[in-house]
């Protein structure tokens, strides 16, 4: 059995649940960094803020990893690794089968589903979550291409996945710049419709997903949670420890909810990642202001550095929670 490193003692000791990412997509394209930080213990997250860095433990004190990924393939060995240590995590996979002009990157869905079930099925059901999210409106992604969409998803995932986390995109200027940039590349048009039209979205959205056996929860949007939905938790303690009982390791996790934005139910996380690091290209995103900083800073990181990104500029400048 290998011997892991003991980390670096942490000023704040209390035990937590660990974010890897919402700002980022560490197991599509960062595994390789997270290996070396999780065998050391620890990592060092810039300040998106600005102030000095956080040093996040990674194993001793860590109650649960949530892994938020567009591409779980490539993460699986780390996966087994986490759970040889003990340490209960969720998979946050989206999925949604937007056309190439809005997601320049991403994997194909069927790639992407067959990897959650093959999570589920090695991991169990409770430690893989869908989030079709954000829900973007365009003139090649109407109101009708989300509801066959959505059918189409969820009937592959019927019977393995039981929840699934839906958003609104919210239009931030950076938002709006991009999807403007490639609405001229890709002659298509975009909205932000009123309230009322989601509404009725999700109203259909979660009678498609009861008629599968799948639970619709709505991330941090409560204007959204209509009947048949309830509010997500997408840092969920709960659903950790059903992960630990499943492998047969219960343990009690006492995180308090405290979410990241107005509505959010997630229970206390540390998040590692850091923004403008994602080279996926989905033009409506809200953790990346240029793709090509994205790409090049990819292309730069150590794999083992301390920051996800290290060096100048390692600091992404965007402050925003999802």
């Amino acid at each position: 059995m290998q011997i892991l490193a003991r980390p670096q003692r942490l000023a704040d000791n209390r035990r937590m649940i660990v974010s890897a990412s919402f700002r980022t997509d560490i197991p599509a394209f960062y595994g390789d960094w997270f290996i070396h930080r999780f065998k050391a213990g620890h990592a060092r997250v810039p300040n998106p803020y600005g102030g000095p860095d956080g040093l996040v433990s990674l194993r001793d004190g860590v109650d649960g990893f949530v892994f938020w990924t567009r591409n779980i393939r490539p993460f699986l060995p780390v996966l087994r690794l986490v759970r040889e240590a003990g340490i209960p995590f969720v998979v946050s996979h989206t999925v949604t089968g937007y056309p190439r002009a809005l997601e320049a990157a991403v994997i194909e869905p069927d790639r992407a589903i067959e990897s959650m079930l093959a999570v589920a099925a090695e991991f169990g059901p409770r430690a893989v979550v869908w989030r079709y999210d954000p829900i973007v409106f365009t003139s090649v992604t109407p109101d009708g291409f989300h509801r066959d969409s959505f059918a189409r998803l969820a009937d592959r995932l019927a019977g393995t996945i039981d929840e699934c986390q839906i958003s609104f995109a919210t239009i931030y200027r950076k938002s709006a710049r991009n999807l403007d940039v490639a609405a001229r590349a890709h002659g298509f048009t975009w909205s932000d419709p009123p309230d009322q039209d989601k509404c009725r979205l999700a109203a259909a959205l979660a009678a498609l997903a009861a008629e599968r056996g799948l639970t619709l929860s709505v991330c941090s949007q409560s204007a959204y949670n209509v009947a048949g939905t309830r509010p997500a938790a997408c840092i969920d303690a709960r659903r950790l420890e059903d992960v630990a009982a499943g492998w047969g390791r219960p343990r009690t996790i006492k995180a308090r909810v405290k979410g990241n934005r107005p509505d959010c139910a997630c229970h206390e996380s540390r998040d590692i990642g850091q923004y403008d690091t994602c080279p996926h290209g989905c033009c409506y995103c809200y953790a990346v202001g240029s793709r090509a900083l994205a790409k090049r800073r990819y292309h730069a990181h150590v794999s083992d550095g301390e920051c996800l990104i290290s060096g100048p500029g390692g600091a992404a400048n965007t402050a925003l929670s999802p």
